[in-house]
Protein backbone atom coordinates (compact mmCIF):
# COMPACT_ATOMS: atom_id res chain seq x y z
CA UNK A 1 0.00 0.00 0.00
CA UNK A 2 2.60 2.32 0.68
CA UNK A 3 4.05 2.43 -2.99
CA UNK A 4 0.43 3.39 -3.99
CA UNK A 5 0.55 6.24 -1.29
CA UNK A 6 4.47 7.34 -2.64
CA UNK A 7 2.40 7.48 -6.17
CA UNK A 8 -0.79 9.56 -5.49
CA UNK A 9 0.86 11.99 -2.76
CA UNK A 10 3.70 12.45 -5.39
CA UNK A 11 1.40 13.21 -7.94
CA UNK A 12 -0.66 15.50 -6.38
CA UNK A 13 1.57 17.37 -4.40
CA UNK A 14 3.59 17.96 -7.99
CA UNK A 15 0.47 18.35 -9.49
CA UNK A 16 -0.62 21.45 -7.07
CA UNK A 17 2.63 22.48 -7.38
CA UNK A 18 2.33 23.01 -11.24
CA UNK A 19 -0.52 24.87 -10.83
CA UNK A 20 1.05 27.14 -8.47
CA UNK A 21 3.37 28.21 -10.92
CA UNK A 22 5.99 25.66 -10.61
CA UNK A 23 6.82 25.10 -14.58
CA UNK A 24 8.45 21.95 -14.49
CA UNK A 25 5.75 20.11 -12.75
CA UNK A 26 2.78 21.94 -14.35
CA UNK A 27 0.68 19.39 -16.38
CA UNK A 28 -0.49 16.10 -15.25
CA UNK A 29 2.45 14.02 -16.90
CA UNK A 30 5.44 15.55 -15.33
CA UNK A 31 3.59 15.18 -11.97
CA UNK A 32 2.86 12.17 -12.76
CA UNK A 33 6.63 11.09 -13.38
CA UNK A 34 7.34 13.01 -10.05
CA UNK A 35 4.85 10.27 -8.22
CA UNK A 36 6.07 6.91 -9.64
CA UNK A 37 9.68 8.17 -9.32
CA UNK A 38 8.77 8.78 -5.51
CA UNK A 39 7.29 5.45 -5.63
CA UNK A 40 10.09 3.66 -6.73
CA UNK A 41 12.69 5.88 -4.55
CA UNK A 42 10.72 4.18 -1.81
CA UNK A 43 10.50 0.75 -3.05
CA UNK A 44 14.30 0.91 -4.39
CA UNK A 45 15.52 1.59 -1.26
CA UNK A 46 14.05 -1.15 0.73
CA UNK A 47 16.09 -3.58 -1.48
CA UNK A 48 19.07 -2.60 0.45
CA UNK A 49 16.95 -2.10 4.20
CA UNK A 50 17.66 -4.74 7.02
CA UNK A 51 13.93 -6.19 7.45
CA UNK A 52 12.33 -5.19 4.42
CA UNK A 53 15.52 -6.51 2.21
CA UNK A 54 14.75 -10.06 3.63
CA UNK A 55 11.58 -10.41 2.75
CA UNK A 56 12.55 -9.35 -0.69
CA UNK A 57 14.50 -11.71 -0.99
CA UNK A 58 12.51 -14.32 0.51
CA UNK A 59 9.66 -13.73 -2.58
CA UNK A 60 12.15 -14.70 -5.29
CA UNK A 61 10.97 -17.71 -6.68
CA UNK A 62 13.41 -20.64 -5.30
CA UNK A 63 14.27 -21.77 -9.05
CA UNK A 64 15.94 -18.68 -9.40
CA UNK A 65 20.03 -18.66 -8.63
CA UNK A 66 21.20 -15.90 -5.99
CA UNK A 67 18.29 -14.07 -5.01
CA UNK A 68 20.34 -11.62 -2.70
CA UNK A 69 21.86 -10.54 -6.20
CA UNK A 70 18.91 -10.52 -8.12
CA UNK A 71 17.15 -8.30 -5.27
CA UNK A 72 20.01 -5.54 -5.04
CA UNK A 73 19.89 -5.32 -9.22
CA UNK A 74 16.43 -4.26 -9.24
CA UNK A 75 16.76 -2.25 -6.26
CA UNK A 76 19.00 -0.57 -8.62
CA UNK A 77 17.11 -0.21 -11.78
CA UNK A 78 14.39 0.81 -9.70
CA UNK A 79 16.84 3.61 -8.28
CA UNK A 80 17.97 4.51 -11.82
CA UNK A 81 14.55 4.28 -13.94
CA UNK A 82 13.48 6.94 -10.71
CA UNK A 83 16.23 9.19 -11.67
CA UNK A 84 15.52 8.72 -15.39
CA UNK A 85 12.02 9.85 -14.89
CA UNK A 86 12.95 13.01 -13.14
CA UNK A 87 14.74 13.78 -16.42
CA UNK A 88 12.44 14.99 -19.41
CA UNK A 89 14.36 13.65 -22.04
CA UNK A 90 14.83 10.10 -20.31
CA UNK A 91 11.94 9.99 -19.21
CA UNK A 92 9.86 7.75 -21.46
CA UNK A 93 12.98 5.31 -22.02
CA UNK A 94 12.83 5.53 -18.20
CA UNK A 95 9.51 4.26 -18.32
CA UNK A 96 9.45 1.73 -20.63
CA UNK A 97 12.44 -0.16 -18.27
CA UNK A 98 9.88 0.47 -15.42
CA UNK A 99 7.13 -1.07 -17.12
CA UNK A 100 9.43 -3.61 -18.51
CA UNK A 101 10.75 -4.53 -15.14
CA UNK A 102 7.73 -4.74 -12.87
CA UNK A 103 6.41 -7.20 -15.54
CA UNK A 104 9.91 -8.99 -14.97
CA UNK A 105 9.25 -8.90 -11.09
CA UNK A 106 5.70 -9.97 -10.98
CA UNK A 107 6.73 -13.52 -10.82
CA UNK A 108 8.11 -13.23 -7.35
CA UNK A 109 4.43 -11.50 -6.23
CA UNK A 110 2.66 -14.46 -7.90
CA UNK A 111 5.35 -17.17 -6.10
CA UNK A 112 5.31 -15.23 -2.29
CA UNK A 113 1.83 -15.50 -2.74
CA UNK A 114 1.22 -19.37 -4.10
CA UNK A 115 3.29 -20.34 -1.48
CA UNK A 116 1.71 -17.92 1.14
CA UNK A 117 5.01 -16.46 2.78
CA UNK A 118 4.58 -14.09 5.97
CA UNK A 119 6.64 -11.30 5.49
CA UNK A 120 7.00 -8.40 8.38
CA UNK A 121 4.87 -10.47 10.30
CA UNK A 122 2.06 -10.41 7.96
CA UNK A 123 0.83 -12.62 4.95
CA UNK A 124 2.11 -11.01 1.65
CA UNK A 125 -1.43 -9.16 -0.67
CA UNK A 126 -3.14 -12.00 -2.05
CA UNK A 127 -2.73 -12.12 -5.69
CA UNK A 128 -5.62 -10.26 -6.86
CA UNK A 129 -5.28 -7.23 -5.42
CA UNK A 130 -1.48 -7.29 -6.02
CA UNK A 131 -2.17 -7.84 -9.69
CA UNK A 132 -4.52 -4.65 -9.42
CA UNK A 133 -2.05 -2.66 -8.18
CA UNK A 134 0.55 -3.57 -10.69
CA UNK A 135 -1.77 -2.81 -13.39
CA UNK A 136 -1.89 0.62 -12.11
CA UNK A 137 1.60 0.99 -11.64
CA UNK A 138 2.37 -0.50 -15.22
CA UNK A 139 -0.65 1.87 -16.64
CA UNK A 140 1.28 4.92 -14.87
CA UNK A 141 4.32 4.16 -16.49
CA UNK A 142 2.84 3.73 -19.94
CA UNK A 143 0.97 6.45 -19.65
CA UNK A 144 4.76 8.48 -18.97
CA UNK A 145 5.66 6.57 -22.16
CA UNK A 146 2.95 7.87 -24.30
CA UNK A 147 1.56 10.73 -22.99
CA UNK A 148 1.93 14.21 -24.38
Amino acid sequence: MAPLIALIAGFVVARVAGLTGVDAVDGWQPALRVGLALMFVLTGLAHFAGKRRADLVAMVPPRLPRPDLLVAVTGVLELAGAVGLLIPVTAPWAAAGLALLMLAMFPANVSAARRKLTLGGKAVTPLGPRTALQVVFVGAAVAILFGT
